[in-house]
């Protein structure tokens, strides 16, 4: 799939006359369509990839967009990391408690998918890369406009890209916070988006009907085959069939982190390559450790205590007060933004909707503040809906699969709720203040 850089007959050496060196010289110019001389590149071959990368990124930009709703950003300050989103957040809605594995699929096919296009996106831009290096730049006002929104969904597409890739092996090397990066990203992007494909389509859907990859129909001009093109190393489908392969492999080694069974075992990508955290009722997967938290087992000593707040006033409850009270028991996996999550595990504790009666709502609890003894982080503090709280899958887990749950699983205490991100399962619960939204 190569380009090779010499037009057919030029040579390496430069001639002596000062009109040959330009000629050579203009020669290895990307400007210069003999300078791309892959026989792979045409209007088919970018057309195909094209079509995929319109489902596929449609398929990541919705899936994005109620990853970001699932945070109940409208609900409370500390749950709104893009506090500028103004008109950009009309969608949002009250996020739902139900299917219990809602999160965990829209955000798995969100990361898992965009894993998947890389190689699409990659073979795509290598196919209209000589259409960047073309001169004149900019031939009239609507060649300007097409022109921009190119520089815009390039520009756009490697930042997503990038940026997401990093956060799902939780490497923050850009500049502020991944939050408002990424979803003021997705909308520049996809507004450039729409415009290219609103360009492009038509063309691409003629070209598709013609009923062939290879060659070009009768009358057709193929503006992106080469003038001149190089001994063929591959076909045009040879290089669709190794960007499928590379988008399949991608697939294997992501996937399992969202499944369970064999490719949990090979899931390198999703996240970090981690192994499972070793075995028994706490060994599934966790997302940040206490050690890393800055929490430690000191912190959950005899002395602590969960703080109730509402109407009633202030209540403080130890551990085995809190396991004196009616326990119930609920399936719920942990899914994150990274795109991991863990099969149901069986959670037991008080429902959140009995403490908020004991805080004083015996009748339609409202939202709560929850407080971890975290120190810091973004989600030291989260805001749960009041659909959330009166869910009765909703608790305040002490135990997991028939044990105590560990300290790097939130002991004492941590807040499990259905369908919700795994950064709203609060750990290590310090206060629950209940209608303080």
């Amino acid at each position: 799939m190569g380009d090779r850089r010499f037009a057919k007959g030029s040579s390496s050496s430069l001639p002596d006359s000062a009109s040959g060196r330009r000629t050579v010289f203009a020669g290895r110019l990307p400007s210069t369509p003999g300078f791309w001389r892959s026989p792979v590149r045409g209007v088919r071959f970018t057309a195909v990839l094209g079509l995929v990368l319109l489902a596929g990124l449609t398929l990541l930009f919705v899936t994005g967009l109620l990853s970001y709703a699932a945070y109940n950003p409208d609900l409370a300050p500390v749950n709104d990391k893009t506090p500028g989103k103004g008109l950009l957040g009309f969608y949002l809605f009250a996020w739902p408690t139900g299917p219990h594995w809602l999160y965990r699929l829209t955000q798995g096919l969100h990361v898992t998918v965009g894993i998947v296009l890389v190689p699409v996106l990659l073979a795509k831009l290598w196919s209209v890369i000589p259409k960047l290096f073309v001169l004149p730049p900019v031939r009239s006002a609507g060649h300007a406009l097409e022109r921009l929104s190119l520089l815009l969904l390039v520009g756009g597409a490697l930042f997503e890209f990038i940026t997401g890739l990093l956060n799902i092996q939780l490497e923050y090397v850009f500049p502020g916070s991944f939050y408002p990066l990424h979803f003021y990203g997705a909308w520049v992007f996809f507004a450039a988006f729409l415009a290219h494909t609103g360009l492009k389509l038509p063309r691409a859907v003629r070209v598709l009907r013609a009923g062939r990859l290879e060659g070009s129909a009768p009358g057709e001009t193929d503006e992106l085959a080469a003038p001149d093109p190089a001994v063929p190393t591959i076909s045009r489908r040879g290089a669709l069939a190794m960007t499928g392969g590379g988008s399949l492999l991608l697939l294997i080694t992501s996937a399992g982190r969202s499944f369970d069974g064999p490719l949990r075992q090979i899931a390198l990508l999703t996240p970090r390559g981690a192994a499972e955290p070793g075995q028994g009722p706490n060994g599934f997967q966790i997302n940040k450790t206490a050690a890393a938290a800055g929490v430690t087992a000191a912190d959950m000593g005899r002395d602590w205590r969960l703080t109730v707040s509402g109407p009633a006033g202030k209540i403080e409850l130890s551990r085995e007060q809190l396991l004196a009270m009616d326990q119930y028991s609920a399936a719920l996996p942990i899914a994150c933004v990274e795109g991991w999550s863990t099969s149901d595990q069986w959670w037991r504790g008080v429902r959140l909707r009995d403490l908020a009666a004991l805080a004083g709502y015996p009748d339609r609890p409202p939202g709560v503040l929850v407080e971890s003894v975290q120190h810091s982080g973004a989600f030291r503090e989260v805001a749960l809906r009041d659909n959330q709280v009166r869910d009765p899958r909703a608790l305040l887990a002490l135990q997991v699969n028939g044990e105590t749950i560990s300290l790097d699983h939130g002991y004492p205490a941590r807040v499990i709720v259905p369908a919700a991100p795994g950064v709203l399962n609060t750990k290590w619960v310090a206060r629950l203040t209940f209608g303080a939204l």
